[in-house]
């Protein structure tokens, strides 16, 4: 195999320096570690600005004062979507929520189905109290009027319950005699 596709250069310029030193701002090759002129351990020289990641942009959002204390059960939701949504309505004002599932609910992890709990640090309840009382739940909804049902509907459904209440009583009367 040929040497020169596995090695190093043996030295990079000041310009194109894979490391630097954090004092002097010397360049080095990487095979070095620590700067020739002052001794300190070298780092890696600072590349093309990359754009921030999600988890990056979703960490700016948070409020440092919210994120103190023990955690706080502030919410609960009827499943996974929905806490979600819980989630973002907090981090909208800088506070941090973590949701978990409740427990004795017999479902799979993977699925989305499911109560869950949502808690934040105690520095945050307040405001996540604040927030979640601030959002109409139901407010926007238009209140549901209860379906008419018509009267043969109800007609029948007495006459099936006391057929089947006949049938049981005469079952259990020619049971005993």
């Amino acid at each position: 195999m040929p040497r020169s596709r596995w090695r190093t250069p043996p030295h990079s310029t000041p310009d194109r320096a894979d490391l630097v030193c954090p004092s002097c701002g010397a360049g080095h090759a990487p095979d070095e570690r620590f700067c020739r002129d002052c001794g300190l351990p070298l780092v890696h020289a600072a590349g093309p600005e990359r754009a921030p990641t999600e988890a990056v942009e979703r960490a700016r959002k948070i409020r440092p004062g919210y994120a103190e204390g023990p955690l706080v059960r502030v919410a609960y939701a009827r499943h996974q979507a929905e806490a979600e949504l819980i989630q973002g309505l907090l981090l909208e004002e800088g506070v941090p929520s973590i949701v978990k599932r409740m427990r004795g609910f017999d479902v799979p992890d993977f699925l989305a189905s499911g109560p869950r709990e949502v808690y934040v640090p105690a520095a945050g309840a307040d405001a996540a109290r604040d927030v979640l009382a601030g959002t109409p739940a139901d407010a926007a909804l238009p209140p549901r009027a209860r379906p008419a049902t018509r009267p043969w509907v109800q007609a029948m459904a007495v006459a099936v319950a006391v057929l089947l209440l006949a049938l049981s009583a005469a079952g259990v009367l020619t049971a005993i005699f």
